[in-house]
């Protein structure tokens, strides 16, 4: 390691030698050096998108996410720190890293609570339980379809996507594993519907919670999107709806009994998410404040269910086999495992994300992104492009770069790119978290190719909903956001 830093510093020392202009950082009082013409800013974005091309690989490289985004994160700052300090500028760099790692501390501790609740819930069954009692209902593959779809649409809001996704999923191969052409247009419909159901609230989305921590966009103005969401799914639903299968699945008799306190675990998330929301909007603190505040609702109502935890008194209470015992009297409660159990690759996936385009926008490249998507092309025109760039990249980077540039727009404008950013990712099933991971739990049944023949019809869908938000919204056009 210490010969491969030593034969990179000359290296640095070259690429620092280059010229660069100066001029003064917008709204910061220090230095920011223009890199777009300069050596560092070329190799700058290179390196990001050959990172990103193995991350939009990943299903076929195996090669976790995160991995290819972290190096090409240290790589990025590692050259412009470089090119700051030769010109006198050792500290630039180090404030600009810093502002990004604070918002990323920001969505990380949010994250992690949001999903510790999610481990939790699943670790007392609540959505097997869920499952179990969908798939003994008797439903018809039609009545499936759109229960499914309806229940991914709101579960979303208050999950995430990929959790919903994951679930709505289960379902269907349970169900319908011997009716592939059912499987196929369920897991489409469960994408855009939990996509779309993500997009109306802060907490459905990475890219909602992004905005909203922002302060660009209050908690309660959100739910303008929700006609605009139910325009985007209902609209592929109904057109697939025909291609169900109008038959009768075999019933099943599973049940699956929750866990010991199960339903509390549900509503302390609940006001886990009350005291987020009240903290950001009444205090005007960050809302992951209240989301850790939270996390010790949890954390103590664990205490409780270790102390009260008595397998010796349980076994005499029912007087029946241990392994017949009432679920959770005999597993104790450990929240700490389910902290473990977060997604951790998704979490530093988000880290290099964020610094990558963080120091793509130092280099000057979301300046100059921001001069012909939102002045030339105008706002409108941008922020649906911004849907149909989520659908080939992934919506966090857009999201971020988007945040980073914070071009001049109405309310209704920052409503619109948080739509078409949420939604976009339906059009193509790597397009979005919740289309990848379908992709590997309905291996072979839920394809890129199966999802693309409906690409028409949820673009339809895309562009019925954009029309929507500018008719049921169109006061919110002259509006200015809650941020300069």
């Amino acid at each position: 390691m210490k010969k491969v830093l030593t034969a990179m510093l000359p290296l640095m020392a070259l690429l620092s030698t280059f010229p660069a202009a100066v001029s003064a950082a917008a709204g910061g009082g220090g230095e920011q050096l223009d890199l777009t013409n300069h050596l560092v800013g070329f190799t700058a974005l290179v390196v990001f998108i050959v990172a990103y091309g193995f991350v939009m690989a990943e299903e076929f490289t195996h090669l976790r996410k995160s991995k290819p985004v972290l190096l090409a994160a240290g790589i990025i700052w590692a050259m412009i720190a470089a090119v700051y300090a030769h010109h006198g500028l050792p500290h630039a760099a180090e404030q600009a890293v810093r502002h990004n790692i604070l918002e990323y501390a920001e969505l990380f501790l949010f994250l992690l609570v949001a999903m510790t609740y999610i481990n939790a819930m699943d670790e007392r069954l609540v959505f097997d339980a869920l499952r179990a009692w969908l798939v003994r209902s008797g439903f018809s593959y039609r009545k499936l379809f759109w229960f499914t779809g309806v229940l991914a649409f709101f579960i979303s809001p208050v999950a995430d996507n990929l959790t919903t996704a994951l679930l709505m999923c289960a379902v269907v191969l349970a169900v319908g594993r011997d009716n592939p052409r059912f499987v196929t247009i369920a897991c489409i419909n469960i994408v855009v519907a939990a996509n779309a159901g993500g997009a109306f609230s802060p907490f459905g989305d990475i890219t909602t919670l992004m905005v909203w921590q922002k302060g660009i966009v209050d908690f309660q103005t959100f739910f303008l999107l929700f006609v605009p969401s139910v325009v985007n799914w209902v609209i592929p639903a109904a057109v697939m709806h025909f291609a169900v299968p109008d038959e009768q699945p075999p019933a099943s008799g599973e049940v699956v009994t929750m866990k010991r306190g199960a339903k509390r675990v549900i509503f302390l998330f609940l006001c886990t998410i009350a005291t987020a929301v009240s903290f950001h909007n009444f205090l005007h603190l960050p809302p992951m404040v209240g989301m850790m505040t939270g996390l010790a609702y949890l954390k103590l109502f664990g205490y409780y269910l270790k102390k009260t935890f008595d397998q010796r008194a349980a076994y005499k209470r029912r007087k029946t086999d241990l392994n017949q015992l009432e679920l959770g009297d005999v597993v104790p409660f450990d929240v700490f495992k389910n902290i473990a159990r977060a997604e951790w690759d998704t979490l530093m996936f988000f880290y290099g994300v964020i610094l990558c385009v963080g120091g793509l926008g130092l280099i000057g490249y979301l300046a100059l992104t921001s001069e012909v998507m939102y002045v030339e092309w105008g706002a409108t025109q941008a922020n649906v492009m911004v849907g149909i760039l989520s659908a080939i990249v992934d919506n966090i980077p857009v999201m971020f770069a988007v945040l980073t540039m914070q071009p001049d727009m109405s309310m209704g404008q920052w409503l619109l790119v948080t739509l078409t950013a949420g939604v976009g990712g339906s059009l193509l099933s790597i397009g979005s978290a919740a289309g990848v991971a379908l992709m590997g739990q309905a291996r072979g049944l839920y394809t890129f190719f199966s999802h693309l023949r409906w690409t028409p019809v949820i673009a339809l869908g895309y562009a019925a909903s954009i029309l929507v938000h500018f008719w049921v919204n169109d006061s919110q056009f002259s509006i200015p956001p809650l941020l300069p």
